[in-house]
């Protein structure tokens, strides 16, 4: 059978990075069967995780947070500067709301518990590698309920919001409320390649990674709160 051309996609590499032996080994049985993903290394701690990304450029990064030597988040801020086109989906055994935000805001593309289910897993490390942010329902609803009640003065500011147009503002709403590329062609009556594009300036403008720190930023400058409906007020 020939899988050249289009046939079929390389496996996406992924590098497990956890304190604990047997959550590493555990990953590493969960994901090694599916013939999509292919599990290039096992990291302990974030300094030995980036050493190893450098070395093996994996393409998804399983990352603990809680870590020694070097913690997840600041192994995923070093990660974004030294393996850019790497992409992190961060892990945590308890909800804490400041680590999705420090995750996030460091570069990873997607938060998830440790209980999450194995398909839950599989599907997140798709998403990331496929260039969309993957956050845990339960964990974006505490962090929006919860972050944004923060005092304002606590939280840092993103530049660049003044500079988008308003329909980049309303295609920002919309992707805060959740919904992905085809969602927001649909409820602005545009082509997704549009979408696609104010997407593209919309990051550019924010100077955010991704759409994990867009919905971020929305809420940090007020756009949305936690009581908007998904997909905000925007027509």
């Amino acid at each position: 059978m020939n899988d050249s051309g289009r046939g079929t996609p390389p496996p996406i590499r992924v590098l497990i990075a956890d304190d604990q032996p047997l959550v590493r080994r555990g990953l590493s049985l969960i994901l090694s069967p599916d013939p999509s993903f292919e599990v290039v290394g096992e990291a302990e701690n974030g300094a030995q995780a980036v050493a190893l990304a450098r070395q093996l450029r994996p393409d998804v990064v399983v990352m603990d947070i809680r870590m020694p030597v070097l913690d997840g988040v600041a192994a995923t801020g070093e990660l974004a500067t030294a393996v850019p086109d790497c992409r992190v989906l961060a892990l945590s055994t308890f909800d804490m709301d400041e680590y999705v935000v420090g995750a996030l805001r460091a570069g990873a593309c997607g938060f998830l518990p440790k209980d999450s289910s194995p398909e839950d897993l599989a599907a997140a490390i798709r998403t990331v590698h496929a260039g969309d942010a993957a956050v845990a329902p339960r964990l974006l609803t505490r962090l929006i309920s919860t972050y944004v009640t923060a005092p304002r003065a606590t939280r840092p500011a993103f530049g660049g919001a003044g500079d988008l147009t308003p329909r980049e503002v309303e295609v920002w709403r919309l992707m805060a409320g959740g919904l992905d590329n085809a969602g927001i062609s649909l409820a602005l009556d545009i082509s997704v390649s549009t979408v696609k594009n104010y997407i593209t300036s919309i990051f550019d403008k924010l100077a955010v990674r991704d759409r994990a720190q867009a919905v971020i930023a929305a809420y940090e400058s007020g756009l949305v709160t936690a009581g908007d409906p998904a997909g905000g007020e925007a027509r």
